[in-house]
C-alpha cells in the first residue's frame, strides 16, 4: 500500500520541486532553458506513451495475433478525441497567448492559465493510475517496477513543467509565493486522476488494454497540440529537439531497466 501511495505522489512532488525554481531564479526563465525543458517533457511523454502504455496494451492481447493492436488503437483514438473535446470546451489560456480558448467566460487570466495546465496534467495522472492498476492485476504483464518507472519518468518531466508554469507567472508580476502555489497546485490533478483510475479499473479489468491506449492518446495529444508547437516557435528550435531526444532516451531506459 505504501508503494502505491508513493507511486501516486512522486509525479506531484516533481511538479512542486519544479515550481520552487521561482525562488531560485530572479528573472523570467531564459528562452533557451524553456525550449529545452519543453522538448525534454515532450520526449518523456512520447516515450512513456509508447513503452509504458501502448506496448503493454498490445502484449496483453498477444493471443489475438495481428489483431492485438486493435484495443490499443481504439483506446488511443478515443483518448485523442477526449482531450480534443476537453480542450475545446474548457476555458483556458496558454502561456504567451492573449486569446483564450474554449467556451467564452469571464475568468481571470491566472485562472485560465491554471486550467490550461490542468488539461495538460490530467492525462499524465490517468497514465500513472492505469499503469499502477495494471500492475496490481495478476497476469497483466506489468510489474510494480514498471509502474514505478512510469511514475518516476512523469515526475522527472514534471520538474521542468512546474518551472514553466511558475516562472512566467512571476514574470507577469505575481509574487513568488503565489506563482509557486499556482505552479505546485497545477499538478494536484495528477494524484486525483490516478486514484480515480485505480478505483475504476478494478471493475473494468477486461478493457484495461483500451484504457492504456486511451492514456497514451491523451498524452500524445498534449505533446502535439501544446508542447511541441511552443518549443518550435521562433528561433532555437534545435535546442528543443535535443531536449526531446534526451527525454525520450531517459524514459526509454527507465522503462526497460526498471520494468
Amino acid at each position: 500500500m505504501n508503494g502505491i501511495a508513493l507511486a501516486i505522489l512522486i509525479p506531484f512532488a516533481g511538479t512542486v520541486l519544479g515550481a520552487a525554481f521561482v525562488f531560485l531564479l530572479r528573472n523570467e526563465m531564459p528562452i533557451l532553458t524553456r525550449k529545452s525543458l519543453l522538448g525534454f517533457a515532450s520526449g518523456v511523454m512520447v516515450a512513456a506513451s509508447v513503452w509504458s502504455l501502448l506496448m503493454p496494451a498490445m502484449e496483453m492481447e498477444a493471443e489475438k495475433g495481428n489483431w492485438s493492436v486493435m484495443p490499443a488503437t481504439i483506446g488511443f483514438l478515443i483518448g485523442i478525441v477526449f482531450l480534443l473535446l476537453i480542450d475545446g470546451l474548457t476555458p483556458h489560456l496558454h502561456m504567451d497567448c492573449t486569446q483564450p480558448e474554449g467556451l467564452p467566460c469571464k475568468l481571470s487570466r491566472t485562472t485560465m492559465l491554471s486550467l490550461a495546465v490542468t488539461i495538460h496534467n490530467l492525462p499524465e495522472g490517468m497514465a500513472v493510475g492505469v499503469v499502477i492498476a495494471a500492475a496490481l492485476q495478476e497476469g497483466m504483464g506489468i510489474t510494480a517496477a514498471a509502474a514505478m518507472a512510469m511514475s518516476v519518468g512523469i515526475a522527472i518531466q514534471n520538474i521542468p513543467e512546474g518551472a514553466i508554469v511558475s516562472m512566467p507567472l512571476r514574470g507577469e508580476g505575481h509574487s513568488r509565493w503565489k506563482a509557486f502555489l499556482i505552479g505546485a497546485l497545477s499538478g494536484i490533478v495528477e494524484p486525483i486522476g490516478a486514484i480515480l483510475v485505480i478505483l475504476l479499473v478494478g471493475h473494468l479489468t477486461p478493457i484495461l488494454p483500451y484504457l492504456l491506449g486511451f492514456a497514451a492518446g491523451a498524452m500524445i495529444y498534449v505533446v502535439v497540440e501544446e508542447l511541441i508547437p511552443e518549443a518550435s516557435e521562433g528561433s532555437h528550435s534545435n535546442i528543443a529537439t535535443i531536449g526531446f531526444a534526451i527525454g525520450f532516451a531517459l524514459m526509454m531506459v527507465l522503462d526497460v531497466v526498471l520494468g
